[in-house]
């Protein structure tokens, strides 16, 4: 097995390449991922489900817009040797690399005071139970298997900061946006968790 490539840096803002696109990835010997963060988050999730992140060493090259910049500044892109990381997943097939929020689908005529009724749980902390405006994910890569979470309210009040491995949310209908890409369908349930089973290649 050699080295697949795998040039996506024509996607465009909110686009993921299809699963076909990055179906290469399971039978790789090693991986170079050109494009931007939604490219890496695909290409690992493809490794993911043929059950070979551990096996297979990933190099990013990533797009030159801020998203990217920032995660490969937060990874050490070109810089250090080859090393393990924790894999940030959901229970929809996904992998979160950056910024995952969770919001109203129904956005109403002030779209900017659109709140949703939901309970959430980040590991046995409950940080939150009623109507919040956006729920905020990020992966903490300066710690191993943690999620930072902020909770906003709504706007103009202080929103509530936690750091764990997993947070669970149930709510009404809700939009989730994954490193920019918006999930096909409303949900009302869903899961990230920094999966303490996995781990995932990094070459920088």
């Amino acid at each position: 097995m050699s080295l697949v490539e795998f040039d996506l840096r024509g996607l465009g803002p909110g686009e993921a390449p299809e699963r076909s696109a990055v179906a290469g990835a399971a039978d790789a010997g090693a991986l170079l991922v050109r494009g931007p963060v939604v490219a890496l988050s695909a290409v690992l999730a493809a490794l993911h489900r043929a059950g070979r992140t551990a096996e297979v060493p990933v190099s990013w090259e990533p797009a030159d817009d801020a998203p990217s910049r920032g995660l490969a500044r937060d990874l050490g892109i070109g810089t250090g040797g080859e090393r393990e990381l924790s894999l940030v997943r959901d229970d929809h097939g996904g992998v979160l690399l950056q910024h995952g929020r969770y919001e109203p689908a129904e956005r109403g005529r002030l779209p900017l005071a659109a709140r949703l009724g939901v309970q959430a749980h980040h590991d046995d902390q409950r940080v939150a139970d009623g109507m919040v405006a956006r729920i905020e994910v990020r992966p903490d890569w300066t710690a191993v298997d943690t999620i930072r979470v902020v909770v906003s309210p709504q706007l103009m009040r202080p929103p509530r900061r936690s750091t764990g491995r997993a947070l669970q949310l149930a709510s009404d209908p809700a939009t989730v946006t994954r490193d920019g890409v918006v999930f096909p369908r409303p949900v009302t349930r869903w899961t990230w968790y920094a999966d303490d089973r996995v781990r995932w290649r990094l070459r920088p």
